[in-house]
């Protein structure tokens, strides 16, 4: 069986319930898997609590103890393996099989030692890590537990607040694991306009909260840490290559300081409960339907006042997933995982309905100006109605540019400084305009953007 609840609804606390009635009623052991040390401490503490008497496998437990006083085994998947495959332990006693994170493949290996035991999974979201591993092939059936909006009607999670980015993903390559790749990742968000993006949006929805960030490669980590860190504002980085100790450090000045930002890499995405995260900020995008959900769990733990918490999107990962708190129908995805994927919505059809909107600070600049959009796709039609030229629309464009930035440049400078501003409103028209179009390649947009660039400033010199 497999059993799903979000995160944060309590799947310790009711494996460890599961797993003492099962000892106090039948005379047979319960084994509890998990894919990390801490995720095993954690649980043997939850079972202690429950009067569960166990034994954590770890690497330096080589045989079980005889005789044997524990009703329970937690294990790492690794360590157990071995033990199993050597020999050095037998499970024949064990009545049921508890594996936490099921969605994790690294636990089938193990099947083979359990053919006659009962096994139950449990998983904020039965979808396998692996899309030519299906959970289906190994679980029966599936329990869907209460939805993400039931548990905070009842006080279990805490609301959410939605903040949205548009970011394009043009240059994101997919990797063989089905998402985004560290290193076409490190390339977008390391980028000075990505992270100036990333503190315009913290200083504008999270400024003065307790914020986790949450990053794909340990470039980009690092260059939110220093952005951050010469803006004035107390930061933290943390990744895998910290050792133990410093882990420690960082989690304790992070758990004890307020106003808190912690930058990271997917460290923080399971095995870490820290209630007063106030905001969560997806700087990335991710395909994973599991990740999606683990890092945005982070901060829905509901504590004291706290009621709300801030997610702040930029990696498009909302208009791709759906909001946190929609319902889901597990079922189906647990049936039809290849179904799910094939419907994921691409990122070009994400990004056709982006419409740029100017950041208050720049519309100051052209204070001046009443009207500052441009909607390409509006004036492309009119343009096809009319049998004009394509290239018409850019035209219009252009001079709507030329003149927002004489009605608020007294010179030349100052235009060419406010040229500079509208690098993004101009890559949002150009990426319309390719939609609109049959050419549409990543290198004709980079074309068109710079030629539109060089027309713009061109137009300026002669006007000044």
């Amino acid at each position: 069986m497999l059993f799903q609840l979000p995160t944060g609804g309590g799947k310790t606390v009711i494996f460890s319930e599961i797993a003492r009635r099962f000892v106090e009623n039948r005379n047979e052991k319960v084994l509890i898997l998990t894919h990390r040390i801490e995720l095993s401490r954690q649980t043997s503490n939850m079972l202690s609590k429950f009067g569960v008497e166990n034994l954590v496998i770890e690497s330096s437990v080589k045989k079980l103890p005889q005789p044997n006083p524990y009703h329970c085994y937690v294990a790492m998947v690794e360590t157990l393996n071995n033990r199993l495959n050597d020999k050095d332990m037998s499970m024949k006693d064990i009545g049921l099989v508890i594996i936490d994170e099921a969605h994790y493949n690294s636990f089938t290996k193990l099947f083979k030692f359990f053919h006659y035991t009962m096994i139950l999974g449990v998983t904020a979201t039965p979808l396998s890590s692996n899309i030519k591993l299906p959970m289906n092939d190994n679980y029966d059936d599936l329990i869907v537990g209460p939805q993400i909006n039931d548990l905070i009607k009842n006080e279990f999670l805490a609301e959410a607040d939605i903040e949205v980015y548009n970011v394009g993903l043009g240059s994101l390559k997919v990797g063989m694991n089905g998402d985004y790749t560290v290193s076409s990742s490190d390339r977008l968000y390391a980028d000075f306009n990505m992270r100036s993006l990333l503190l315009r949006a913290y200083k504008e929805k999270a400024l003065g909260t307790k914020t986790l960030i949450f990053n794909n490669g340990i470039k980009t980590s690092q260059q939110v840490y220093l952005t951050f860190k010469e803006a004035g504002f107390d930061i933290r980085h943390l990744d895998n290559k910290n050792s133990a100790k410093e882990r420690r450090s960082i989690l304790k000045w992070f758990k004890e300081t307020p106003d808190a930002i912690l930058t990271s890499v997917s460290i923080l995405t399971t095995g870490f409960d820290e209630p007063t995260i106030d905001t969560i900020i997806m700087n990335r995008a991710t395909k994973s339907l599991t990740l999606y959900f683990q890092m945005i769990g982070r901060g829905s733990r509901i504590l004291g006042n706290k009621k709300k918490f801030t997610i702040i999107d930029l990696g498009n990962n909302v208009a791709r997933f759906g909001p946190w708190n929609a319902p889901v129908d597990w079922q189906k995805i647990f049936k039809s995982p290849d179904l799910f994927y094939q419907n994921l919505v691409l990122d070009e059809d994400i990004e056709r309905q982006f419409r740029y909107v100017m950041p208050d600070e720049l519309r100051e600049k052209f204070a001046n100006t009443d009207e500052v959009t441009f909607d390409i796709y509006e004036e492309y039609n009119k343009n096809v109605a009319k049998h004009g030229r394509p290239t018409e629309v850019l035209e219009k464009s252009l001079e709507q540019h030329i003149s927002m930035i004489k009605e608020n440049a007294p010179d030349l400078l100052t235009a060419l400084g406010l040229a500079r501003l509208l690098e993004h409103d101009i890559s949002q028209r150009i990426k319309h305009y390719s939609y609109c179009i049959t050419k549409s390649t990543l290198n004709y947009r980079r074309w068109l953007r710079d030629d539109y660039t060089s027309k713009l400033k061109s137009r300026l010199m002669k006007e000044y």
